[in-house]
């Protein structure tokens, strides 16, 4: 029924900018959820947290979430990917708002030691895809990671950072419990992502009811998301754009899918319901709008992929300024003498 399309862009930016070692052994350790309700001091309360964690763990005991599993197993190939590129083994690595675990499936135990695999929903964590990695289950919030400083070696996170409040303490936290020189490889969604569904429910609804509510959650610019990241400490920063087009029989299909994936709508502002007129409407809007050829209507993923790196005194650094011996006119210089005793 659903046909994922291919990666069709990409951008690429670039910016220079408290678990005891002794219980690593267990297997399951102690939740780092907070109170519900509760959230960073001075952040800004944009997303209802505890509905997010009863939408995840709905969507992980349903009978087949396999069904729903091709958009998050997609970005968590892409993400093992970044981290086979990284010529180095991982004794100690932890994933941030694992879900089932989309990317530990992906690596292999001669890269990744042990594996902390964190979330919210403790279903999803019960119901983890197979790995021959050596796994850790953790319940914990991504804003409030139960680790100690200087604990891991590779910290990924694959389309969960996107529905936390504080975004900045959650980047802090991650660069907090890798040690110097580990690294960080992460994807969430971008702002761009499921702009058709966003817009065809804003012209259905205004159309019916005279006025709209935000249906699709906000979402972090990348420039913001560079700035964010040095801020929190890290350096060497890359951070890159894809896009992911999914096709879909039609709007309801799709809409069924991401309650599936538990990525459903949880802001505070969201409107409780829409009319069923409302809705029929927006369905049709969406087709003629945005319509392929073969009667099928796309949606579109923006995947805003990002690394960033832990100072460490062996980390090779820019020079200082000032400090060239030759400038880039005498360079052209040299070139030009080499191509001249060559063609002799």
């Amino acid at each position: 029924m659903l046909r994922p399309g291919l990666l069709c862009r990409r951008w690429l930016r670039r910016w220079d900018a408290r678990v005891p070692a002794e219980n690593l052994s267990c297997r399951e350790v102690a939740s780092g959820i907070p109170p519900l309700g509760s959230t960073s001091p001075g952040a800004l309360n944009i997303f209802d947290r505890a509905l997010k964690r009863k939408q995840k763990n709905w969507a992980a005991q349903q009978p087949e979430p396999m069904r729903f599993d091709y958009l998050k197993e997609e970005v968590g190939s892409q993400i093992a990917d970044r981290v086979y590129d990284i010529a180095r083994d991982f004794p100690l690595a932890l994933d941030v708002g694992c879900g089932r675990g989309y990317i530990a499936q992906h690596l292999n135990k001669e890269t990744i030691g042990k594996f902390f695999q964190t979330d919210i929903a403790e279903h999803a964590l019960k119901n983890s895809l197979e790995t021959e990695i050596p796994t850790v289950s953790v319940l914990a919030d991504e804003e409030f990671l139960p680790f100690q400083e200087n604990t891991f070696d590779l910290v990924v996170s694959s389309l969960s950072l996107h529905w936390v409040n504080d975004l900045p303490r959650a980047l802090e936290q991650i660069h907090y419990v890798l040690k110097p020189d580990g690294v960080f490889v992460g994807a969430m969604f971008g702002g761009d992502t499921l702009y058709e569904l966003r817009c065809s429910l804003q012209l259905a609804e205004t159309e019916r009811e005279g006025g709209f509510s935000p249906h699709i959650s906000p979402f972090t610019a990348v420039n913001d998301l560079g700035h964010l990241l040095g801020r929190a400490g890290f350096n060497t920063l890359t951070v890159d754009t894809d896009e992911i087009q999914v096709n879909y029989p039609g709007m309801f299909e799709l809409m069924e899918d991401l309650q599936g994936m538990g990525e459903s709508n949880c802001s505070w502002n969201r409107k409780a319901l829409l009319h069923r007129d409302t809705m029929l409407a927006a369905a049709a809007v969406y087709r003629e709008m945005y319509r392929n050829s073969d009667g099928s209507v796309p949606a579109t993923y923006q995947i805003y992929h990002m690394i960033g790196w832990k100072y460490h005194d062996s980390q090779a650094r820019p020079a200082e300024r000032g400090s060239a011996t030759m400038s880039f006119g005498e360079l052209g210089k040299l070139n030009l003498m080499s191509q001249g005793k060559k063609s002799q």
